[in-house]
């Protein structure tokens, strides 16, 4: 498999994982490693079965770097998402307590703070609606483990094939996207701004108008 590369220099490679491919090794590291040759460091990640935009570093300084942004909330994550039903309001923010049980991989909201539980805060906008479904536009605030399809799941919007938390819809892959990627260059503090389209397929088509031609 050849990986989409929007961007490479000495530093980074900003690519689009297709859904079904790990973000760490054995991943899309050893694809970038095969097409472009040397050493791939993930700085941050997204699901298997989700698909989208992503940065990987070509040495352990821009690693270091890429990290420290990070966890400085310098990168701005934008996805879509197509979810069951329709939120009550077009457009909010949802914060929440989460917990991740690493045993069945799996996030639960919590009521309470304890050991292990995360704060967890992402906004939304409703770009519009088509029958029982819904495409959103979501911006994380906070990186939690299946933050953005626990959070919808928790108000009866699983993401539409979502069987993990409550899709009726088994065909398919998750209905998330990785749309936009904003972060500073490790070097030379430029602001790198990456977007791409998620794959002209079902449900993405349902929204052609709001997805593809934009």
């Amino acid at each position: 498999m050849e990986p989409q590369i929007l961007y490479k220099d000495r530093a980074l490679a900003v690519v689009v994982k297709p859904a079904g491919v790990l973000s760490e090794s054995p991943g899309m590291p050893e694809l970038l490693r095969d097409s472009l040759g040397g050493t791939f460091y993930c700085v941050h990640r997204l699901d298997a079965a989700v698909g989208g935009v992503m940065v990987y570093a070509r040495t352990g300084q821009a690693a270091a770097k890429l990290s420290d942004a990070m966890a400085r909330k310098r990168f701005t994550k934008e996805y879509l998402a197509v979810v069951q039903g329709r939120p009550e309001q077009d457009r909010a923010v949802l914060c929440d307590l989460l917990f991740h049980d690493k045993s069945v991989n799996k996030t639960y909201v919590v009521d309470r703070m304890r050991r292990g539980v995360k704060e967890a805060e992402l906004e939304y906008t409703v770009m519009c609606s088509k029958g029982e479904l819904s495409l959103l536009r979501i911006r994380l605030h906070t990186g939690r483990s299946h933050q953005i399809r626990v959070q919808f799941a928790s108000r009866a919007l699983p993401l539409l094939g979502d069987a993990r938390y409550g899709s009726r819809f088994r065909d398919g892959g998750i209905a998330l996207w990785s749309e936009r990627l904003c972060f500073p260059h490790p070097f030379t503090g430029k602001t790198m701004d990456f977007s791409a389209a998620p794959p002209k397929n079902f449900p993405w088509t349902e929204f052609s108008a709001s997805i593809f031609a934009e």
